[in-house]
């Protein structure tokens, strides 16, 4: 089984759009059932509110000293590349808001439930944000895509008015800190080497398999010396 780790961000347009391109590798590469995704967090901004105060155009262009003209221009660019994946990719109204809850929930779903199920939140909470435009730290949205999942109310409401997993969640970033990881999608091809950035299908194509021969190159048997000694050869 092959394990990649994964420190990515809700509010990260790269990293929706990375993860999706990773998925159609693995799936036209047939390797579905062979490939193992940790989720780790990584927030782009723990100050954020948990109330949207600025539209993503506005908070673009401050960003990056663009005219709100060029800002929306950027913002389509990017957006463009979501659509290509079939995606309905909305980036222009997304709402933008804290991310910290919605970490959390995942470190419950992968404390409580199975891979699966820690996949489609994973999806979920994605897709919330970037193409339904909802707002993250809204903790009525969370229990809502918690439980399209197939996850518990009762266990979900009690950590969300909680602060339950947020030691794992800081664990996380300061793993990613450690790594020197500055931007995310941050992916690890089983602890042997990593791309930091949304690669073309293909590009993750090519590391999946790279990483598929350096497996089977561990795993291949040493080979076995032909000795003789006092008592006779080894035979073949």
């Amino acid at each position: 089984m092959m394990t990649l780790t994964i420190w990515s961000d809700f509010a990260c347009p790269y990293c929706y759009i990375g993860e999706t391109r990773l998925e159609r590798a693995i799936e036209e590469l047939g390797m579905k059932d062979d490939v193992q995704i940790d989720y780790r967090a990584f927030e782009l901004d723990p100050t954020a509110p948990k109330v949207v105060v600025s539209s993503t155009p506005e908070r673009f262009a401050m960003k990056y000293r663009l005219s709100l003209e060029d800002a929306e221009k950027q913002i389509e660019q990017i957006s463009s590349l979501g659509r290509e994946l079939g995606i309905d990719f909305r980036y222009a109204t997304t709402r933008y808001s804290n991310t910290r809850d919605a970490h959390r929930l995942m470190k419950l779903a992968e404390a409580k439930y199975d891979r699966q199920t820690v996949a489609r939140l994973n999806e979920a909470l994605f897709k919330a944000y970037f193409v339904e435009n909802l707002v993250l730290a809204d903790h009525k949205v969370l229990l809502d895509k918690a439980m399209s999942v197939g996850m518990k109310e009762d266990e979900v409401k009690e950590v969300l008015n909680s602060d339950r997993y947020d030691d794992e969640v800081r664990l996380d970033q300061r793993e990613a800190a450690m790594r020197g990881v500055r931007g995310v999608p941050y992916i690890v091809f089983g602890g042997d080497f990593a791309i930091p950035g949304a690669m073309s299908i293909e590009g993750f194509k090519a590391a999946l398999e790279r990483e598929l021969r350096r497996q089977e190159k561990e795993d291949k048997p040493a080979e076995r010396p032909h000795t003789c000694g006092p008592d006779g050869c080894q035979l073949l």
